[in-house]
Formats: C-alpha cells, sequence, structure tokens
C-alpha cells in the first residue's frame, strides 16, 4: 500500500495539485496568523479560542465572498 501511496505522490498530477495546495491552504493559514489575530489567541479557554478561530474564519470566508462578487461586477 505505501509504495502506491509513494508513487501517486510523486506523480506529476499529485505535485500540480500539491503546488496549489500550498498557495491556498497554506496561505489561509498564514493570513489568518498574520492578518486576523491568530498568532496569539487574546482569551483563554477552550470554548473562547473556538469561538475566536470560528470568527476569524467566518470574516476570510466573507472576504474571500466580497473579492468573487466584485470580480463579477
Amino acid at each position: 500500500k505505501t509504495i502506491k501511496v509513494k508513487q501517486n505522490r510523486l506523480s506529476v498530477s499529485e505535485k500540480t495539485l500539491y503546488k496549489k495546495r500550498k498557495e491556498k491552504i497554506e496561505r489561509s493559514f498564514a493570513d489568518s496568523k498574520q492578518l486576523h489575530g491568530l498568532r496569539y489567541c487574546r482569551l483563554r479557554g477552550k470554548r473562547n479560542v473556538s469561538e475566536q478561530v470560528i470568527l476569524t474564519a467566518v470574516c476570510q470566508n466573507m472576504k474571500k465572498i466580497a473579492t468573487y462578487l466584485a470580480k463579477q461586477g
């Protein structure tokens, strides 16, 4: 099984997909940390931190939607 996974990972299509993942997903986490204050949590406790993460994700999604709609005209 691991040989198949390794072969798949090294294929041209998977390398292309990984590059896109790095640009999209990892950039999103970096933006959360850098632009939206997730480098350090402002509050303490699992519930409060979860709320901060969720609100940050909602804000990022709203920004993406606004950008998309602005491009549509």
